[in-house]
């Protein structure tokens, strides 16, 4: 199984016109990830040819050449002519609220928002919007989803890890394909960037609960960042409803003390929000810590190879 996102999910893209669209939207079809429109008001009616080379897991099931994917005006069109179900965003940032919106009111399970630097008020909006109608939203300001062998919507590598049983769930993009490729021996069910912003759509309890609930993932693995009390948070729900084991990383260990670094949300205040911080309070629930990726991945490896 996998969480969120599998093989049946029919992507729209909106944005797929623009250069991020087009240039991801090829990746996504190349996966074998099921794309099924585009949106553009301006290009309603059009179509864009894509030129496939098929690689990952699905590349020897996959033809390669050209696929033409149609464009509508809206999302509700989209929905209502492919059965869509889920969309990926790739619109500037000025313009992202209003996407989101469009993809809740049409009413899609999944929206994943790839677009970064969205105005707060903005992103504050349209979460709650989403939330209150029951539609989840991975990111902003995040990579995707991606089951492996399955479906890939967002900006995630494909070609790094085939399908295994560890659950990864991480705040950032370019730590989550690392960690990936440490562990593409091993395989996972699903890989989410949840994104590093400090409001997001689904958070570390979210994906800790989804794994929980999934029978193939036999092992969580968990990526955070020095900011916030998101880790601290999801230590609590642990402890109280986490029978899995949880091996964690959490990004700042060596971050100079008043700096802000990376991304929105790694904000420390005193000693809240230090890595040391998020580290206690994790291993005070049982997860086991490492200090860097390759050593969160050497512990992920022995507990497995343990069960």
């Amino acid at each position: 199984m996998s969480i969120f996102l599998n093989e049946n999910s029919k992507i729209i893209v909106q944005g797929m016109t623009g250069s991020e669209g087009r240039k991801h939207t090829t990746r996504m079809l190349a996966y074998g990830t099921k794309i099924v429109a585009g949106t553009n008001p301006k290009k309603a009616g059009t179509s864009i040819d894509f030129d496939i080379t098929p690689y990952g897991p699905l590349a020897e099931q996959l033809q390669g050449g050209t696929v033409s994917i149609p464009v509508y005006g809206t999302v509700a069109e989209a929905k209502a002519a492919t059965g869509a179900n889920t969309s990926v965003i790739f619109v500037p940032p000025v313009a992202a609220k209003g996407a989101i919106l469009e993809a809740v009111d049409a009413g899609l399970d999944l929206v994943v928002v790839i677009t970064e630097h969205i105005p707060v008020q903005d992103a504050n909006f349209a979460l709650a919007y989403a939330r209150e109608r029951g539609v989840r939203v991975i990111g902003p300001n995040c990579p995707g989803i991606i089951s492996p062998g399955k479906s890939n919507v967002g900006i995630t590598p494909g070609d790094i890890t085939p399908r295994g049983h560890l659950g990864l769930v991480s705040k950032s993009g370019t730590l989550t394909y690392q960690m990936m490729y440490e562990l593409r021996d091993l395989g996972f069910t699903t890989c989410i960037g949840i994104g590093g912003d400090p409001i997001i759509g689904t958070t570390h309890i979210d994906a800790l609960a989804a794994f929980e609930q999934d029978p193939e993932t036999k092992l969580i693995v968990m990526i955070g960042e020095i900011g916030g009390d998101a880790e601290e948070r999801a230590a609590a729900y642990i402890k109280e409803h986490v029978t899995k084991p949880v091996v964690a990383y959490v990004a700042g260990f060596t971050a100079p003390e008043g700096k802000t670094m990376g991304h929105a949300g790694a904000i420390v205040s005193g000693s809240s929000g230090t890595a040391a911080a998020k580290k206690e309070a994790l291993e005070a629930v049982g997860v086991k810590v490492g200090k860097t990726p390759s050593e969160t991945a050497r512990i992920a490896r022995e507990i497995m190879s343990a069960r």
